[in-house]
């Protein structure tokens, strides 16, 4: 099970037994919202394009002014170390916060990389910094991702994308963060050889790359190196705002209001199961057949409701069939309301479990789970029998699932990052290529 700031579970108990994270009274009571623009077939992140004019300084943490010094810090990195500003040194540093939930830190994954790549060793020390605490994002902003903002799952994503520049985590205390006023993921500063912030902003004008006109970062490295005076010392970072700790974030809203969901079962016979499996709607569809007696199944149902609540705001589902028969009815729908199983729930009108596997188009062991991710049309991108890697479902949902108007581009990540994980593994591509479908 992969952590998450949300419920979490103690092992060996019932979702009943759930923690919710709870943020104090006294930081609600200071709560202020930073106003964003929602994408209304996507999770509330808020994409900022350029043309908006990007995100404003923060007023409780002000945006670090040119000229001052590189502050200090002493932060965790995803190589297991602790790194201080002190360690960082060259013609230039630059300083760019990022993340792993937002969608437009991700499209911006691969130029963070050029600007790494291509300066390096012209002097220029590249340090990203993490601010976001996990804690205060909801599930449904987490649309776009396949881990949390935590330390342990930045280390996940630093080596599923092979991130080789230092990448460290502040959002414990957001000690860091607060003294960069950071605004927004991506948010760069740039420093000279005497540490001293001659640029800070967007790292270009446009989210998506082949819309890019103006070179931002580069063109204050560029003038940094050459020892003149950066063009545009400032411009204003667009991108997911950052997740403050003395903000309202709503995750206790939301989990309360899914405690609140209504949960049901429905039974499915044979014609059914076969209109199940062909998909015949514009949702990759995630279906997980399990059953009461199997301890694997049920445990396997935290990653998937936390998985469908990810993202259930843009074209997808979670569709979970139990193969117990109808005399079960009763201990499958107890079963559900104590995970706050809200998703479509299915139940064999059967206790032939051979003839309804046989409509559903597959065969196997029904003591254990069977995991398949079906694309819209019914072509299979993913089938596990047994137990399944989350992260693995998650990521070829993400291949699969259509852009939404605000991050254009997020499917081609996705696509990008799967391939690349097959081919590490020596396997087909066959999610990937079904994605372009």
């Amino acid at each position: 099970m992969h952590q998450f700031p949300w419920p979490t579970r103690r092992p060996g108990t019932s979702a009943d037994g759930f923690r919710a994270v709870t943020l104090s009274a006294a930081l609600a009571a200071l709560a202020v919202l930073v106003p964003f623009r929602t994408d209304a077939q996507a999770p509330p992140q808020p994409p900022a394009p350029a043309a908006r004019g990007g995100i404003g300084a923060n007023l409780e943490y002000p945006v670090l002014p040119i000229g001052t010094t590189l502050p200090d810090f002493n932060l965790p990195g995803v190589d297991g170390k602790t790194h201080k500003a002190s360690e960082y040194s060259g013609k230039a540093i630059a300083i760019v916060f990022e993340s792993n939930h937002c969608p437009v830190s991700q499209l911006y994954e691969g130029r963070i990389e050029k600007l790494y790549a291509d300066y390096k060793n012209k002097g220029v020390t590249l340090v990203a910094i993490n601010p976001n605490n996990p804690k205060t994002v909801r599930l449904d902003e987490l649309g776009y991702t396949d881990v949390t903002d935590s330390l342990p799952e930045m280390k996940l994503r630093a080596q599923f994308r092979g991130i080789d520049w230092p990448y460290l985590y502040d959002g414990d205390t957001q000690g860091v963060s607060m003294k960069f006023g950071a605004v927004a993921t991506p948010h760069i500063f740039i420093f000279d050889e005497q540490r001293k912030l001659r640029y800070q902003g967007r790292i270009d004008d446009n989210q998506r790359e082949e819309l890019v006109k103006t070179q931002d970062a580069r063109n204050a490295l560029d003038a940094v190196l050459a020892g003149k005076p950066v063009p545009v010392a400032e411009t204003r970072a667009f991108g997911c705002t950052t997740k403050w700790l003395s903000k309202a974030s709503g995750v206790e809203q939301e989990w309360a209001r899914i405690q609140a969901e209504p949960v049901s079962v429905e039974m499915v016979d044979a014609a059914a199961l076969k209109d199940l499996r062909a998909n015949n709607t514009e949702k990759v569809m995630l279906v997980h057949f399990w059953s009461t007696g199997c301890a694997l199944c049920t445990s396997e149902f935290f990653d998937l409701e936390t998985t469908y609540r990810m993202f259930r705001k843009r074209a997808f589902n979670l569709v979970t069939v139990s193969t117990n028969g109808p005399a079960d009815a009763a201990a499958v729908l107890g079963f559900l309301k104590k995970e706050y199983a809200s998703s479509p729930n299915k139940q064999f009108a059967s206790a032939d479990r051979a003839a309804l596997q046989a409509a559903w188009g597959e065969k196997w062991n029904p003591s254990a789970p069977l995991t398949m991710v079906v694309a819209p049309g019914g072509n299979v991108l993913y089938r596990k029998e047994g137990k399944f890697d989350i992260l693995e479902v998650r990521r070829i949902i993400l291949a699969a699932m259509p852009d939404t108007s605000g991050y254009i581009g997020s499917k081609a990540y996705w696509m990008r990052a799967v391939e690349e994980m097959k081919k590490k593994r020596g396997t087909a591509s066959e999610p990937a290529a079904a994605a372009k479908q």
